[in-house]
């Protein structure tokens, strides 16, 4: 049983599926998000999305950072990362305007105050104020918050984001085909509309982060950061602290500062893709939970993915890997390990996505390839070997 499995998440929401297995799955069966027709208003060449999603347990660790550093901006980047996964889950079946966000957040009062509430819902009004200046119009209905510490321990911070889109402009990724090749957009680096190095962690996989990659110091200070049913084996298992430092491309960075870095959002990216390249995008996959494995939930039948030219692996995915010891087959099963959005393409188109990258100083690449097969199949080349994965 992975670390992951034993500090009670999956990677690969097998409970999820198999309960959601006999719901509608929409038009568009392997489309990223669930849609459906028009019903606001009837029209039959529009689609209607709503989706929800948020920051997971990555609040807990800007908890830990707060508690440690005193620093409640922090709280600011978690807003972005429930905004960013919401809004970058409806980028891959080409949505990315005139979008409604409602947010929920469930807090335990006696561990989090009014001035955590208020830096939360300023840095969601910040972040739809910088996205305003590249094209991309979000507006905030507000939404719920809810003093319930007897349900959280400490924070929860999650958002629904809904749209009306016209049904020829959506991507359902239906149109995937064998010789394709997959263009992969880093995760890590800096973009031109980010203000600071993001590290590429975004907001999957943040228990086996956190608990990998903190020491039991943690454990001792904070026992409301986890279920007190773990075994200790598995909680807070690794060597450092939030404050402690590593180089990363000649600069000094704290591990808190890494863990944290907000989620990068590629809808500046998308918007110009989607605006000038629409009928070169066969498919779009953002590689959230599941990490390097998401695009095979929604690859169609008969297609062998292969990634053999995947991204060098940022310091943080090798810090978490080091600390925990945990297998490259895991590692990537769970993380983005390099690039978190991928995009379907012909061959000879791919170069043109590729330069669009360029323009917001983002490093994109051909990470890998689509072929035929009897039964789909995915194939990652990870430093030491070729780790295949059968769905």
């Amino acid at each position: 049983m992975s670390l992951y499995d034993q500090r009670g998440v999956s990677a690969q929401k097998e409970e999820v599926h198999k309960a959601i297995q006999h719901l509608d799955q929409g038009l568009f069966p392997k489309a990223f998000c669930k849609m459906y027709p028009d019903y606001l208003t009837g029209d039959p060449n529009y689609v209607n999305i709503s989706h929800a999603d948020g920051a997971g347990t990555k609040s807990i660790l800007a908890y830990l950072y707060w508690k440690e550093t005193g620093d409640v901006s922090v709280w600011k980047g978690v807003a972005q990362d429930a905004i960013a996964m919401n809004l970058d889950d409806l980028l891959c079946v080409g949505v990315y305007n005139q979008l409604l966000f409602s947010s929920t957040i469930d807090r335990n009062k006696l561990l989090i105050p009014g001035e955590v509430l208020e830096a939360v819902i300023q840095g969601n009004q910040e972040f739809f104020d910088e996205l305003k200046k590249w094209g991309i119009q979000i507006h905030y209905l507000g939404g719920e918050t809810a003093d319930v510490g007897d349900v959280v321990r400490t924070i929860a911070v999650n958002g629904t984001m809904t749209a009306r889109w016209p049904k020829a402009k959506i991507i359902s990724n239906e149109h995937i085909q064998a010789g394709d090749v997959i263009v992969g957009f880093s995760s890590s680096g800096q973009a031109s509309y980010e203000s600071a190095y993001n590290s590429g962690l975004g907001s999957n996989g943040l228990t086996s982060a956190r608990h990998d990659v903190l020491g039991k110091y943690y454990a001792e200070q904070f026992p409301e950061t986890f279920e007190p049913k773990l075994d200790d084996a598995v909680v807070y298992i690794g060597k450092n602290r939030m404050t402690d430092t590593i180089q990363v491309d000649g600069k000094e960075h704290t591990i808190g500062q890494l863990l944290l870095s907000p989620t990068r959002t590629y809808a500046p990216l998308m918007k110009v893709l989607l605006e000038e390249h629409f009928s070169s995008l066969h498919g779009v996959i953002h590689c959230s939970g599941g990490g390097q494995t998401k695009c095979m939930k929604y690859v169609p039948q008969g297609l062998k993915v292969v990634k053999d030219n995947l991204f060098d692996i940022p310091p943080i995915f090798q810090l978490i890997q080091e600390n925990s010891g945990s297998s490259w087959r895991e590692m990537y099963q769970v993380f983005n390990m390099g690039h978190r959005l991928e995009i379907f393409t012909k061959k000879e188109e791919a170069s043109a996505l590729i330069e669009v990258a360029k323009q917001f100083n983002i490093e994109a690449k051909v990470v890998g390839f689509v072929e035929k097969s009897e039964s789909n199949e995915l194939n990652i080349h990870t430093p030491n070997q070729v780790e295949v994965y059968s769905f």
